[in-house]
């Protein structure tokens, strides 16, 4: 049959995309290398709105493979940001997921990568604030980020505990 292609890895597992690719699977980064009309996966690590927008006019067949702990973290940030949030991502700025969250909310999305970079902030007092984490880190990634966070900003606040 015709190609399924894969926006980025799917997962960051070497062996799953090599079985894909040697079954017909095509990898590719940007939704415009992918034929008018083809089946598109779109990877555990999301995709921002304006992606999906972009497959939809190509009129591809989207397999939407996000992880639902990613999806619950774009239902946040674009929830929030509407409610007049500015939102602080703790991650890595080029990780794929990180763009994908900053696309849920355009313009209103910081992404922290350290302690230094939490310390560069100025929002004043009355900025409502969120923070959110890139799924992928561990608590020991991001711990004194966090906290760093909540030292600076008492009034920041989160995901509720337990629920991702």
């Amino acid at each position: 049959g015709s190609p399924v292609y894969v926006k980025h890895s799917i997962v960051h597992n070497e062996v799953v995309c090599e079985a894909m690719r040697k079954k017909g699977a095509v990898f590719v980064e940007e939704i415009s290398d992918i034929p008018r009309g083809a089946v598109a996966v779109f990877s555990a690590h999301g995709v921002s709105p304006a992606v999906r927008a972009e497959a939809e006019a190509r009129q591809l067949q989207v397999v939407d493979a996000t992880c639902p702990l990613v999806t619950k973290v774009h239902v946040y940030v674009k929830q929030k940001a509407e409610q007049g949030y500015h939102i602080i991502l703790i991650g890595h700025k080029n990780h794929v997921e990180v763009i994908g969250t900053q696309g849920e909310a355009p313009g209103a999305v910081t992404v922290v990568e350290s302690v230094e970079d939490v310390e560069q902030l100025s929002f004043s007092d009355s900025q409502k604030l969120f923070y959110a984490t890139q799924t992928t880190l561990s608590l020991d990634d991001c711990g004194a980020i966090r906290q760093a966070l909540i030292e600076k900003y008492p009034k920041i606040e989160t995901i509720p505990s337990g629920s991702i």
